[in-house]
């Protein structure tokens, strides 16, 4: 029984980092999505994903992230999956 409650308590409170954790449009989200969704990427990295977001524009693809400083091809290809890049239709 008290390994049940263990397991339970574990999976409560690392139930809201899973809910939040997963696809993000680095087009749209704020820095502190960005950095809860993304593995490696703190919110330092991630405010400098919006800074160079917008001053450069959106992000046409995924690779284009390792254009930020601080952002790695390795890091890119570890999230792939959950980088999601909207486009606007003009």
């Amino acid at each position: 029984m008290r390994l049940f409650t263990i397991a339970a308590a574990i999976a409560l409170l690392a139930a809201p980092t899973l809910l939040l954790a997963g696809p993000v449009d680095v087009n749209t989200a704020d820095a502190e999505t960005i950095s809860t969704a993304l593995k490696g990427i703190g919110l330092s990295k991630a405010k400098a994903i919006v800074e160079y977001r917008e001053k450069h524009g959106p992000f046409r693809s995924a690779d284009d992230l390792s254009l930020v400083k601080g952002i790695g091809e390795r890091t890119v290809e570890l999230n792939r999956a959950d980088i999601k890049v909207s486009t606007s239709k003009k």
